[in-house]
């Protein structure tokens, strides 16, 4: 079994965690492990523990990474098949109460998610429209397709997809599906090409990339899921503790950085003499502008071009 994908600012990430002996990591988002194996190459002792939720990449882990899972292992890695967003939950539950030494996130979806074509998550394979990250997760891209109003559907396009031709593309959809339901990705995919102008599907990449990430990220509930566990693991962290989090979509680089200047910056009231141990920053800014791409990375690499690194230190 094999998961085969290119980690992204691969160097940068973990380098930028400043990982040391003894210290205990969290990988948020393991995939294929490009960045455990990496980060777990500069240590000599200490933890990693790797989160996913999709049970492929798990099982895929247990095979590769066999000898570091271990317990007498140096350095250790050890797996959890949830999400990230109970983070807290389950270090508590492995006995790791006392704090992290850095936590990392690389988000998106995986190579091979995609290149799996029963998965439902690329326009370019015919299969059932599904698109769950977790496959014990009732909710999928084909309940979403069929179920919601055509007013959900094109707010779940223009929010999570950025795709100006929303309303179209949702009106046709409910058209569609009152025929009969909208089963494959392909079936979708012809009713994009429908919807959308002739002129606008000769630009601007396949017509229907915008949709399915939406759908995507609805699907999966992705940006509710990312807030609420970035906030865990700032708590989670160790004094002089790092967080780095790779983006690939505007929305979600906008939770991060959001996330980051709350609890970064901290307004002081005018005439106050010093700052109470209560209102200082928790956060301190590692890299003020994002971290992208080398331009080796980006001839290498097509998935680099959109992602954006920011990294932050417990203070």
């Amino acid at each position: 079994m094999e998961f085969k994908h290119t980690s992204v600012l691969l160097h940068e990430t973990i380098e930028n965690l400043k990982p040391h002996d003894g210290g205990l990591y969290v990988d948020a988002t393991f995939g294929g492990g490009g960045h455990a194996k990496y980060l777990l190459s500069k240590i000599d002792r200490g933890t990693l523990i790797g989160f996913d939720q999709d049970e492929y990449a798990i099982k895929s882990a247990q095979l590769n990474f066999a000898d570091l899972l271990n317990p007498d292992s140096e350095p250790k890695l050890e797996l959890v098949h949830d999400n990230f967003s109970h983070l807290k939950e389950n270090l508590v539950d492995l006995g790791y109460q006392n704090g992290i030494d850095g936590i990392y996130y690389d988000l998106g979806v995986s190579s091979p998610q995609f290149d799996q074509a029963g998965r439902g998550f690329s326009y370019r394979f015919d299969a059932r429209l599904d698109m769950r990250m977790d496959q014990s997760q009732e909710l999928d891209a084909y309940q979403l397709v069929n179920n919601s109003s055509q007013k959900e559907l094109a707010n779940i396009l223009y929010k999570f997809g950025d795709e100006k031709y929303s309303r179209q593309i949702s009106r046709k959809i409910v058209e569609r599906r009152q025929k009969k339901p909208i089963e494959t990705t392909f079936e979708l995919v012809e009713v994009i090409k429908e919807a959308i102008p002739a002129f606008a599907r000769r630009t601007g990449g396949h017509p229907a990339k915008k949709t399915f990430q939406a759908l995507r990220v609805a699907v999966n509930h992705e940006l509710d899921v990312l807030q609420e566990s970035l906030e865990e693991a700032i708590e989670l962290l160790k004094p002089s503790g790092r967080i780095s989090v790779i983006t690939f979509q505007s929305d979600e680089d906008k939770i991060v950085k959001n996330i980051f200047k709350k609890y970064s910056e901290v307004e002081v009231p005018r005439g106050m003499p010093m700052i109470p141990d209560s209102m200082k920053p928790t956060l301190r800014l590692v890299n003020r502008k994002p971290i992208i791409a080398s331009d080796e990375e980006l001839k290498n690499n097509n998935r680099s071009h959109s992602a954006k690194l920011r990294v932050a230190e417990k203070l």
